[in-house]
């Protein structure tokens, strides 16, 4: 299975050979103002940049975070961490153009919710 992905102005464009090891949502302030909060983790060897590395900027984190994120300088599509060394990392779930064959498995940092966000 390939699952692929972009930016929304197509000049990022990625590929995902098989299932991401899981798919979640992170509740923490930083990952919901960077538009990246729902997330697939997947593993090196699986992901394939097709287009764009040269529209791609990143975001360094500060303490307490560890995370870099990484947007398409273009269209400011929130990317994950598509520049990631690591041998598993984040991508954007809302970048996915395919389904990825997974559930939703995890919410963290929930009590970082804002009260709008709140399950009735």
């Amino acid at each position: 299975m390939t699952i692929h992905g972009s930016c929304a102005c197509g000049a990022v464009r990625f590929a995902i050979q098989g299932t991401p090891s899981n798919l979640g949502t992170c509740h923490c302030s930083r990952c919901r103002k960077l538009g990246a909060s729902t997330i697939v983790f997947i593993n090196r060897d699986q992901f394939q940049l097709l287009e764009g590395a040269d529209h791609i900027e990143t975001i360094q984190p500060q303490a307490p975070y560890t995370y870099t994120r990484s947007f398409c300088r273009s269209c400011g599509t929130a990317l994950g961490e598509p520049l990631s060394p690591d041998e598993s990392f984040p991508i954007n779930a809302h970048c996915l153009d395919d389904d990825p064959g997974i559930a939703h498995s995890f919410h963290e940092f929930t009590d970082d919710r804002p009260a709008w966000d709140r399950p009735e």
